[in-house]
């Protein structure tokens, strides 16, 4: 059986892999498993900036309103602005059509649960087999049985109203930089922002349906980290394509990525007693300079493997509120189900303006370790990793480094790479290590 759902919902290229018959193949799966049951028979549908996300939202919407379920259509937004939206309107169900921080031509469906989290494997599958499953028989209602498509005008405002509320006090004072990546928060974060008292100078914030992630975003901050300079700015902020990530620039130009934001707000949580059991959730990619900072201030880490949705079921399994990854996509468990970009920054900058310290003064709480990642393209990847010759080299690098430093070799989840990645005080040694280990690599595939 051919596997759709990866670990952020369904991806490929528009039109080529993820096409319309295919949008509107798990419109009408997802409402009949999500929504075929119960008195909330709607399901809320927002997009990106992609030219793709009209093409499989029409598809989407399409398959949803063939079995009878309703669509509320609230238009470009976050894609956490739609697991707020699906609380908020009393949905069965959430979709978001967007590909985050991938390149324009790639596009994604991924849904949210009536609580606003993302499905678990179980539902995925039960999805994925009724869209493969080419015998099974939908309900095929007729005349005012149909569903309806509605458009929510307002959708925008609910959500800024929203995020405003999750901090104290106003930003009068700040200038600041915002990098909307020609995404989904090109209208929500300036609009926030200067509601909240901020000045604010928006960049890459006129979409035009190909531009979205084009050399700007959190994955691309080179013209943000100048512009901050030159406007002489306060700080930055830049958001991905559908604004569930946020990194940030201090006023100097430096990039502060999401591991020191992690530190800037776990070490402000605790000191306002709303980090409960004094406990963050990250990856295994955490640079190690986030662990020495939080160990210092008695803050206890949990790690887990790479992506979002184990960040959050580590979080929940701990009862732990706060986690998040190097990346920047940061989950406030108190103020949203899912990683939310635009709360992120008005976290961080709650913090500035509470302490009254520059993103330079915080960030430095946290000392970064070098850290080197190299990609190694395999025949095959599991063999590699099973290897005992990669094993006892792994441990020897380790031995190596003396406690000053950490070696993380991983299979990619989605290509045939092996990932090697290191960290260490002594730049030498991390190049050292990591040229070994991506050596042998080699020789072993």
């Amino acid at each position: 059986m051919a596997k759709l759902f990866g670990t952020d919902g369904v991806r490929g290229v528009a039109n080529r892999e993820l096409t319309p018959e295919l949008a509107f193949k798990l419109g009408r799966a997802g409402a009949v498993v999500l929504a075929g049951q119960g008195e909330a028979n709607r399901v809320v549908i927002g997009r990106d900036t992609r030219i793709s996300g009209d093409m499989l939202e029409a598809a989407m919407v399409a398959g949803i309103c063939s079995v009878g379920v309703d669509v509320y259509k609230v238009g470009i937004v976050p894609t956490p602005a739609i697991a707020y939206l699906t609380r908020e309107l009393g949905a069965a169900a959430g979709v978001v059509i967007s590909a985050s921080h991938n390149p324009v031509e790639d596009n994604g469906i991924k849904f949210f649960g009536p609580s606003g989290y993302k499905l678990s494997d179980e539902i995925e599958e039960e999805i994925e087999s009724l869209v493969l499953n080419d015998q099974y028989s939908y309900p095929a209602p007729v005349a005012g049985q149909l569903g309806r498509a509605y458009q929510i005008n307002d959708a925008v405002d609910r959500y800024v109203k929203y995020v405003r509320k999750t901090v104290d006090g106003n930003l009068k004072g700040l200038k600041i930089v915002v990098d909307c990546a020609n995404g989904a928060a090109y209208r929500v974060a300036p609009q926030v922002l200067e509601e909240l008292g901020a000045e604010v100078i928006p960049i890459f914030s006129y979409p035009d349906g190909v531009n979205i992630n084009d050399g700007c975003g959190s994955t691309h901050p080179e013209v943000l980290m100048k512009k901050v300079v030159e406007q002489g700015a306060d700080l930055g902020i830049a958001y991905d394509g559908d604004a569930d990530r946020c990194l940030a620039v201090d006023a100097d130009g430096r990039l502060v990525d999401g591991d020191q934001i992690m530190v800037i707000c776990a070490k402000y949580l605790k000191g306002k007693g709303k980090l409960p059991l004094d406990t963050v959730v990250v990856t295994v990619m955490s640079n190690l300079g986030l662990h020495t900072a939080l160990k210092e201030s008695n803050i206890k880490v949990l790690e887990t493997k790479v992506g979002d949705r184990y960040v959050l079921e580590k979080m929940m399994e701990a009862k732990a509120v706060f986690g998040g990854e190097q990346s920047g996509h940061i989950i406030f468990l108190d103020y949203n189900t899912t990683g939310d970009g635009v709360i992120t920054s008005l976290q961080l900058l709650s913090v500035l303006k509470e302490t009254g310290q520059s993103l330079a003064q915080l960030a430095g709480q946290m000392q970064r370790y070098p850290q080197l990642l190299k990609n190694v393209r395999v025949e095959d990847k599991d063999a590699v990793m099973e290897n005992e010759k990669l094993a006892q080299a792994i441990a020897e690098a380790e031995k190596y480094l003396q406690g000053e430093g950490r070696v993380l070799v991983r299979p990619s989840g989605t290509e045939p790479l092996v990932r090697v990645m290191a960290e260490a005080k002594d730049e030498q040694k991390l190049n050292e290590v990591v040229d070994k280990l991506v050596a042998l690599v080699k020789s072993l595939s």
